[in-house]
């Protein structure tokens, strides 16, 4: 785009000379890098606006970075750069180069605030609906299993069941967690992980677990629709073990890290139900079981970890060892890819909400580092011509980059101000840190302490702290929280969603986040007119 018409477009009035610009910008101006790179850029969307781009995709990969707002985006961004000796702040992110994004309203229904249950459900069904619901509209009364019945919502990886996609779901938390369990169930409460977590009402009358429902996703999903005929999820990978496995310590895997492993009180064994069922499968625990996993497997199920699995910090720390986030990604293509009809993923990370929820940035922004390079991943293992791939988060928290840092000050340091080499001093003498929590547990300093949840084992530490002498950059150092809470909370600002390939470009301007799955079923047509 040649610089009138840049001028044109904002709303200038510049006399040009033809071909020339040296008399309206000055030298240095135009010579600068900044400029240049600019004006390239404006230039490639300009190139990508004027060409006819495709609207249907063969596949569609979802990725859902849990509590991953702007502000995680940028911290992670620099400390990414940073990582890698740069000053940190130019870089991006592996999705933050895909063509198009959008800005997200994520609110519940019934909450200005949202939690995952109603945000997913929102994502993956079309609908929004309210606060700790799953897979059902707002016309369901959280925790009355009877409000279940005719308000269930059918979901993105339910339809591309039906079409005929191979269809899969990862998650570094549960995998009953909230986020990916609106994927496949629905349920009054986001806590019925398993019947244990349950009401003894909600049992007799009939309420399935989330655990039990996706081992009966195919049969349930076969129940609802009359001639529908699927054949099940080829991909099953995350946490939450325990839900699946008797409360039995006979049941115990070589992964187990309490002595009774199982929470179900129903004595079933649902890994036992799933392999029966599915002679084909493979139902793996660990990292040597995901190694022998290739792409001539036709379906696994893996459950990594009693509860949630490792942060990835953390990872090298597990008991019988498990695959990252970029692994898994990978592995699941490899396998879907087998289907000639496509695919359907959706991966989560899920434990960037979680460290957020325990005050830790350095595992928050970590985790998010490596969501982005399990969609570079993706990228990589697709065709761009045939998959879409989109990017967002289910919502944000309340995580602030603040101060006024130098350029290059680390992230995670403490606010060192523009030509100066000892920290800043807020009002009270004391220095603070650039990234820090508007509430939660507060002030840690855990040392080299590599799991964010070990915050929990104190009370909360409201406000200022003295960190003169504090390395803020450990692991297990945790930022000050203004508002002392037992656990950190969401935000409700928007969030992003970036996406690339096929019906790609739909994903432009301020969007209520139910339209993620309308992108996703124009893509894969999921839904006959």
């Amino acid at each position: 785009m040649k610089i009138n018409k840049i001028a044109t477009a904002i709303g200038l009035t510049l006399a040009l000379s033809s071909g020339a610009n040296a008399g309206v910008l000055p030298d240095n101006q135009m010579k600068s890098d900044w400029y240049s790179a600019a004006q390239a850029k404006l230039t490639s969307k300009e190139t990508m606006a004027n060409a006819t781009p495709a609207t249907k995709a063969k596949n569609v990969i979802l990725f859902v970075g849990d509590g991953m707002g702007i502000s995680t985006l940028t911290a992670a961004r620099i400390l990414a750069g940073q990582k890698q000796g740069a000053l940190g702040e130019e870089g991006f992110l592996s999705f933050e180069e895909f063509p198009y994004s959008a800005q997200i309203k994520t609110y519940n229904v019934d909450a200005q605030t949202p939690d995952s249950a109603g945000t997913m459900t929102a994502i993956i069904s079309g609908v929004k609906t309210d606060v700790g619901v799953i897979g059902v509209n707002e016309d369901i009364e959280r925790g009355k299993c009877a409000t279940v019945a005719g308000n269930e919502l059918i979901t993105a990886t339910e339809l591309a069941e039906i079409k005929g996609l191979a269809t899969g779901i990862i998650s570094t938390a549960r995998i009953t967690h909230a986020t990916p369990a609106a994927t496949y169930a629905k349920s009054a409460d986001r806590n019925w992980e398993d019947i244990s977590d349950m009401p003894a009402d909600a049992v007799t009358a009939g309420c399935e677990d989330i655990a039990s429902q996706l081992v009966n996703f195919e049969k349930n999903l076969e129940a609802r629709f009359a001639g529908v005929d699927v054949d099940g999820l080829e991909v099953v990978m995350g946490g939450g073990r325990r839900h699946f496995l008797p409360k039995d310590a006979a049941f115990n895997s070589n992964d187990a890290m309490s002595a009774v492993e199982g929470d179900r009180t129903d004595e079933r064994d649902l890994t036992a139900q799933w392999q029966q069922m599915y002679s084909d499968g493979k139902y793996i625990t660990d990292q040597a079981g995901f190694d022998a996993i290739n792409g001539g497997t036709k379906r696994v199920f893996g459950l990594f970890n009693e509860s949630h699995m490792q942060y990835e910090a953390d990872r090298s720390n597990d008991i019988a060892g498990e695959p990252s986030l970029t692994q898994m990604t990978t592995k699941a293509i490899d396998i879907l890819k087998n289907n000639e009809k496509g695919f359907f993923l959706t991966v989560e990370s899920g434990r960037i909400d979680h460290a957020h929820h325990a005050g830790n940035a350095y595992n928050a922004l970590n985790d998010t580092i490596e969501f982005a390079n399990a969609v570079k991943a993706a990228v990589e293992n697709t065709d761009p011509n045939e998959t879409l791939i989109l990017v967002t988060a289910d919502h944000s928290h309340v995580f602030t980059i603040a101060g006024y840092p130098k350029r290059g000050n680390p992230i995670l340091g403490q606010v060192v101000a523009v030509g100066r080499d000892t920290p800043t001093l807020a009002a009270d003498g004391m220095p603070y840190t650039t990234v820090g929590y508007a509430n939660g547990l507060g002030f840690r300093d855990l040392g080299d302490e590599t799991d964010a949840d070990a915050s929990y084992l104190a009370a909360a530490v409201a406000g200022r702290v003295e960190l003169s002498g504090v390395d803020t950059l450990t692991p297990g150092f945790h930022q000050e929280a203004a508002v002392p809470l037992s656990s950190e909370t969401h935000a409700g600002e928007d969030i992003s969603l970036h996406a690339k390939g096929p019906g790609a470009q739909l994903a432009q301007g301020v969007v209520e986040q139910n339209v993620i799955f309308h992108i996703i079923s124009q893509a894969l047509e999921l839904i006959e007119e």
